[in-house]
């Protein structure tokens, strides 16, 4: 049975390992926890897990904020869904992303918006993203701010 909720500061640990395979430049889980505890969490940063049965870590994670803005306004935006490669194509993902869009409902958000890579090898990420139209799904390519001036 899995068990889908809320990652809270002090247990963030049990995400670092799914989530440092979507965001490596962190390297380590202890930074990986520094940044989501000490700098996201203070701004709006919320973490969801999925967590297989007898499992202290978190097999999928989905990290999302609260946000307004003029061109949207009130929504969810989903900044980080990482699975571990031995639980990709079982519905874990997808079970975070329903429970984020009843999520952006219970707190009267207009919708959930992601952004995701461009590349073959996010076909399968793109493909999840569609199944759940309650979320808006925008694909990017980033330029690095110090190869704007270049």
């Amino acid at each position: 049975m899995t068990e889908i909720r809320e990652i809270r500061a002090g247990e963030t640990g049990s995400a670092a390992e799914a989530m440092l395979l979507l965001r490596p430049r962190w390297r380590t889980a202890g930074a990986v926890v520094d940044l989501i505890d000490d700098r996201l969490r203070p701004a709006g940063y919320r973490l969801v897990g999925a967590f297989e049965e007898s499992s202290d870590s978190a097999v999928s994670v989905l990290g999302f904020r609260e946000v307004w803005s003029t061109a949207w306004g009130h929504y969810l935006y989903v900044d980080d869904v990482s699975t571990l490669e031995t639980a990709r194509g079982k519905g874990f993902a997808d079970e975070l992303l329903r429970w984020v869009i009843a999520e952006a409902e219970r707190l009267g958000c207009e919708a959930v918006h992601l952004d995701s890579g461009v590349g073959s090898d996010r076909a399968a990420a793109h493909r999840l993203y569609m199944a759940n139209r309650g979320a808006t799904a925008t694909s990017n390519r980033s330029t690095p701010a110090s190869a704007m001036n270049a």
